[in-house]
């Protein structure tokens, strides 16, 4: 076990050492305020305080762990041996920089609770970010940090007993639009039939018809393909499902048709299924737990998962609701316009909420990076979008961290925008596993 100091016990202490010692790491550690109880301990410690005592592991603490609610913070990032830190030391101590503090920062998302401008979707912005705007946004700093931190214990005290993580690949596939033209019902096909009228695209006219008499499949029917790629590879993998009414952000097709009940239950069997909240549930809280409990119908089984549509995720009202609603795992946390760790964290956590100073029941999995990011946002061609996938599934596995990818099942098409993108997700796949 490790005991660790410090003068006042708050709940952002128990968070991030949690985090550290539990959910990155497993290792026994124990807090405590009693200054006399941690100078006689004979074993490993560590003092989280403003004043280092003997020879201990000494972390010096800048104090952010002792306030509530949101401030300014006042922050200047630097490198050191080439690592970006921030909130650094002023004494001398086992690290340059207060990394408790630092990753608290990040994990918590305390700067998506203080004023930003937000994008059209009233999200907020990668390039807001700290990590956007000092280069780390691509690196899940508080691994990184924390593995340094556990070498320089273990150097320490060797026979302290550390259980170290396992990198870990998950794919998540998202599902706005089950097929192109099926079981779109008669309005929308006869709308979609004359704009290609009258855009006089003959060819999205004949390849409508013969997929809705049978000659032809479905452009966005990929399942079989998606699945053949999961056996092969032995994937771990979740769909999430968009069950929405439908509105201007949420076009799916309506839960009530056959061939697309059929279709999530067929998935079911082969993979976890998650609930895609809708756009709309964002402002009208009223709809998602119907479109829960529409896919519970349809699978007959309790929804956990959760990816919100079109990532929009505001914080902390977003996992306020959904862990009221049951849901105790989320795969929102990444962003739509650049690839890399929103939370500058590789592994799963859970959430801090700093509205209330406590800890929510609901475990957050981040993602690295997003089909239609590498090419709505950064325009990037497939062979371009591998190597910076590659870059991202290194950075994972070097502190043996989780890298998830998140994909659409149009994506598997190779049809129009998305031609050649099928194998970009098969590299992807034999690279991570």
């Amino acid at each position: 076990m490790i005991l660790i100091y410090i003068p006042k016990i708050t709940q952002r202490h128990k968070y991030i050492f949690n985090l550290f010692f539990c959910e990155i790491y497993k290792i026994k550690f124990q807090l405590t305020e009693n200054v006399d109880e941690f100078k006689a301990f004979d074993g490993a410690k560590l003092n989280y305080s403003n004043n280092c005592f003997e020879d201990e592991i000494f972390i010096e603490s800048i104090g952010l762990l002792n306030e509530k609610g949101i401030n300014q913070q006042e922050i200047s990032v630097i490198l050191e041996n080439d690592i970006p830190i921030f909130f650094q030391s002023q004494s001398k101590a086992s690290m340059p920089f207060d990394v408790f503090s630092a990753s608290f920062y990040l994990v918590s998302r305390y700067e998506e609770y203080l004023p930003f401008v937000k994008d059209k979707y009233q999200r907020f912005q990668a390039e807001s970010s700290l990590a956007y705007k000092n280069d780390f946004l691509q690196k899940p700093m508080v691994n990184i940090w924390t593995k340094t931190l556990i070498e320089e214990i273990k150097q320490k005290y060797p026979s302290l007993k550390i259980v170290h993580p396992t990198y870990n690949y998950i794919s998540t596939i998202d599902i706005d639009n089950a097929f192109y033209y099926l079981e779109k019902g008669f309005v929308r096909s006869i709308a979609g039939l004359f704009r290609s009228l009258f855009s006089v695209d003959f060819k999205a006219i004949k390849e409508r018809t013969a997929v809705l008499f049978g000659k032809e499949k479905d452009p966005y029917d990929t399942y079989a393909a998606q699945l053949k790629l999961q056996k092969e590879y032995d994937l771990e993998v979740i769909y999430f499902i968009l069950l929405a009414d439908y509105g201007l952000n949420d076009k799916n097709i309506s839960f009530t048709k056959r061939k697309f009940q059929l279709l999530i239950k067929h998935l079911a069997d082969y993979a976890q299924i998650g609930i895609h909240p809708s756009y709309g549930s964002n402002t009208n809280f009223e709809k998602l737990p119907k479109e829960i409990k529409r896919l519970e119908g349809i699978t007959k089984r309790e929804v956990t998962k959760s990816r919100q549509h079109f990532l929009k995720l505001t914080l902390p009202e977003t996992y306020n609701q959904l862990a009221d609603l049951g849901i105790t795992d989320d795969y929102t946390m990444g962003f739509a316009s650049a690839i890399g760790f929103r939370a500058s964290i590789c592994s799963s956590f859970t959430f801090y909420n700093l509205d209330t100073e406590t800890i929510l029941p609901i475990k957050i999995h981040p993602f690295a990076v997003m089909d239609a990011t590498l090419l709505y946002y950064l325009n990037l061609s497939p062979e371009q979008s591998i190597k910076q996938i590659n870059q991202l599934i290194e950075q994972v596995k070097n502190v043996n961290g989780t890298f998830i990818s998140l994909w659409h099942n149009d994506t598997f098409s190779n049809y129009k925008q998305w031609e050649g993108w099928q194998s970009v997700y098969k590299e992807m796949v034999k690279v991570a596993k």
